[in-house]
Formats: structure tokens, C-alpha cells, sequence
């Protein structure tokens, strides 16, 4: 499973909440490309979409 590492306070958005990209629910947490997205959900997306060696 991945695990991000989010201690910055540049993945806070103290301006307040948006709906996370993925669950739609709201989340004051932002990506590295500043899109609303809560770590976990950012986590499953990544191991969902992350292809193994061999895979086509």
C-alpha cells in the first residue's frame, strides 16, 4: 500500500474545505498539484493505478 508522506503545510488549505476529487466529500487537504483529495483516498487511488512489473 502506498503511503504518503503529507506533514507539510503545504498540503493544508486553511481557506477552507472542497469536495475531495475522488469521494466527492470535503477535505481542507490538497495534492501536490493543489487539488482537493484527502490522503487516504490519494493513497487507494495510487495502489488501484499502479501497474507491477509485467503488467500490461
Amino acid at each position: 500500500m502506498a503511503l504518503l508522506n503529507w506533514r507539510s503545510s503545504d498540503h493544508f488549505d486553511p481557506t477552507g474545505d472542497q469536495p475531495c476529487v475522488l469521494c466527492t466529500k470535503p477535505t481542507p487537504l490538497r495534492s501536490d498539484n493543489g487539488k482537493p483529495v484527502h490522503k487516504v483516498c490519494a493513497e487507494q487511488w495510487i495502489d488501484t493505478h499502479t501497474r507491477e512489473e509485467g503488467d500490461q
